[in-house]
């Protein structure tokens, strides 16, 4: 294996969910850096459908405390697009248990404790601490594809993050009340939140950080055709 290669794996599998961040900022050159990397994601035709807000300093606390306050009263959520399965089925029902029940094992967080699941679940309002975080649309005239081009865009974005020392934690969960987001950002009703991405330094003192996900191997995802 070439040097290369193993600095683009070692990219790949050092990436991790990070739930707790320093406060320290990441200049705005770093992040353009990224950004213009990340872009060179392949899409259908090259339309290029990612559309991004980096949200940092005074703008990303009150869009933190907006969304947080919101949570916290219980409104319910408003996502534009169906994220998760409408009905649960297992291997997938399995796995997402798995990864929730041994988070909040690690958390202390017991099965049934609503009010401690609902504080965890808060902190994705908080960034998990991130300093920046970017903020996904896309056009909502757009189909499936331009959505798979959308993943490999932020695929992008979280493995040049680590090969620049940093880590990210990608969050659905910005994506459940969009005219908070639409708000604050200034974004058109005619795109879509799609998620964001929070970045920053992991806090090496996070408990939380010390959780790893499973991975099922390859045999079990995988058939091979041919010799």
């Amino acid at each position: 294996m070439s040097d290369t290669s193993h600095i683009v794996e070692q990219a790949i599998v050092s990436r991790q969910s990070v739930r707790g961040f320093l406060p320290k900022p990441v200049p705005q050159a770093l992040i353009r850096r990224i950004l213009q990397a990340a872009a060179r994601a392949p899409s259908g035709s090259n339309i290029q459908p990612w559309k991004v807000h980096v949200v940092t300093g005074a703008t990303r606390d009150a869009l933190s405390r907006a969304l947080l306050q919101t949570h916290e009263r219980g409104e319910r959520e408003r996502r534009e697009y169906q994220y998760y399965p409408v009905n649960w089925r297992s291997p997938y029902l399995d796995r997402r248990r798995e990864t929730g029940w041994g988070l909040y094992s690690l958390l202390g967080i017991q099965k049934g404790d609503r009010e401690a699941s609902a504080r965890q679940h808060g902190r994705n309002y908080e960034f998990f601490g991130a300093p920046c975080v970017l903020l996904f649309t896309i056009d909502n005239d757009l189909d499936k594809g331009s959505w798979l081009d959308y993943g490999m865009f932020l695929q992008n974005i979280m493995i040049m993050a680590r090969g620049c020392g940093l880590d990210t934690c990608p969050q659905a969960a910005l994506a459940n009340y969009p005219d908070i987001v639409k708000q604050h950002l200034r974004i058109p009703d005619n795109q879509i939140v799609a998620c964001g991405i929070a970045i920053g330094y992991q806090d090496p003192d996070e408990p939380a950080n010390q959780y790893r996900t499973t991975r099922v191997p390859v045999d079990e995802f995988a058939v091979f055709h041919g010799d």
